[in-house]
């Protein structure tokens, strides 16, 4: 179980800086990091057993 969550983690980080590597305007990255950034955090919930 903690790997898992170390691996959500992780995976999530990478996506965040691979998004800021896009050549995209400051809103969609920001539409994109917060859409990442829920998704990782409803990931980590499942994997602590809240859903």
């Amino acid at each position: 179980m903690l790997i898992s969550i170390l691996i959500t983690f992780l995976v999530v980080i990478l996506v965040l800086y691979l998004i800021n590597l896009l050549p995209l305007d400051g809103r969609a990255k920001q539409i994109a990091r917060v859409v990442v950034i829920v998704i990782g955090i409803i990931s980590l919930l499942k994997y602590l057993a809240v859903f």
